[in-house]
């Protein structure tokens, strides 16, 4: 399925550290895409109760990812260089 089109919902920051952090939120019902750039570079999770490590998916600073999820999904960072921030934002039909 091609990403591009997709509407853009709403936006969860995640402070990231040098500890594993987690959106507040779990994603909507309608969400089955998430559109992710963070700050520092990190790496990344998803799950019901994520706890994200640094042999997870690494996403590059300044790197836009759109990424395939389910409902009632949450996302966690971690940090491996400098703190920053990750946006991560729901994306619907």
């Amino acid at each position: 399925m091609v990403n591009y089109g997709l509407r853009h919902g709403t936006t969860q920051t995640i402070s990231v550290a040098s500890s594993s952090a987690a959106v507040s939120n779990a994603f909507g019902s309608g969400t089955h895409y998430v559109r992710v750039v963070s700050t520092t570079n990190c790496h990344i999770t998803f799950a019901g109760s994520p706890t994200a490590t640094t042999s997870m998916a690494y996403l590059p600073a300044g790197e836009v990812e759109i990424i395939k999820v389910s409902p009632g999904e949450k996302m966690a960072a971690i940090r491996t260089s400098g703190d920053g921030t990750l946006y991560c934002t729901e994306l619907s039909a």
